[in-house]
């Protein structure tokens, strides 16, 4: 058990995110676009709100997930370093005669998770937002490549801890939080997800929503993302029997805490 997974677990860590990426939607419509190419409310945010949200094909399929954070000028797109080109690529081929415009900021700007129940509060100065990898409590801190090191300070000066990927990587599927390109894929539909916070069924039109609506005027799909116990840690895409019903898994490891191995699979 290292001392990262012990303080995201029971305490509080910080977590180098810079890799992942930032893009700033700027411009008068930004609200309304995004909202229309996003499965959650986006036009009811007000600075200092966030919300999560799918971003999805006309078919309903993920093309990425992004976390929104409402600014004064601006709405800060983050999401999977693996994602930077697709998302921003994928909503900018629906701009036409929109006042906005989507600035990747991925290089000029740095992120600091701190996540854990002991989180403290965040240092002033800084940009946060109520975003999470591991699905524990805890915060973002937005700032400049320049302030990274000054932010680590602060934070270790209130105790908190280095963690790595790793240790976020266990602690993520020990809660049942899944990441875009582990367990959710371009083949993937909201529902199969679990992760209904990321879709407003009361916010009208936007892109995929007619089969969003349509599945859930038929009240289910095949498959569920489920947390599952596995009789050892297995690779993606191993077919299992769970509880008499086919799973597939899609992430696994051997929990410290437990000493079970834990895993995220689609159940039918």
């Amino acid at each position: 058990m290292t001392d990262g997974y012990q303080a995201l677990r029971d305490g509080a860590a910080w977590l180098d995110l810079s890799p992942r990426a930032r893009i700033v939607a700027r411009g008068r419509d930004r609200a309304r676009f995004i909202h229309n190419l996003t499965t959650n409310e986006v036009k009811k945010l007000t600075p200092g709100d966030s919300c999560y949200a799918f971003v999805l094909t006309p078919q309903g399929r993920i093309v990425g997930d992004v976390s929104i954070l409402c600014r004064p000028d601006d709405l800060l797109l983050d999401t999977e370093p693996e994602l930077r080109e697709k998302v921003r690529g994928h909503i900018l081929k629906y701009k036409v005669a929109d006042q906005v415009e989507l600035e990747d900021v991925t290089d000029s700007t740095a992120a600091i998770g701190v996540e854990g129940p002991g989180a403290p509060p965040p240092p002033e100065g800084f940009t946060t937002a109520p975003f999470t990898v591991t699905g524990q409590p805890g915060y973002r801190i937005y700032c400049s490549p320049g302030e990274t090191a000054e932010v680590i300070r602060l934070l270790e000066a209130a105790g908190v801890k280095p963690a790595t990927a790793e240790d976020a990587r266990v602690v993520r599927i020990e809660n049942g939080k899944p990441r875009y390109g582990e367990d959710i894929f371009d083949t993937t539909l909201p529902q199969e997800t679990e992760q209904m916070h990321a879709v407003s069924f009361n916010k009208g039109c936007y892109l995929g929503q007619e089969i969003v609506e349509r599945i859930r005027a038929r009240g289910h799909v095949n498959k569920h993302l489920t947390k599952v116990e596995v009789p050892d840690v297995v690779p993606p895409g191993t077919k299992l029997t769970i509880d008499g019903k086919e799973a597939e898994v899609t992430s696994s490891v051997r929990s410290p805490g437990s000493g079970k191995a834990i895993a995220l699979a689609y159940v039918r």
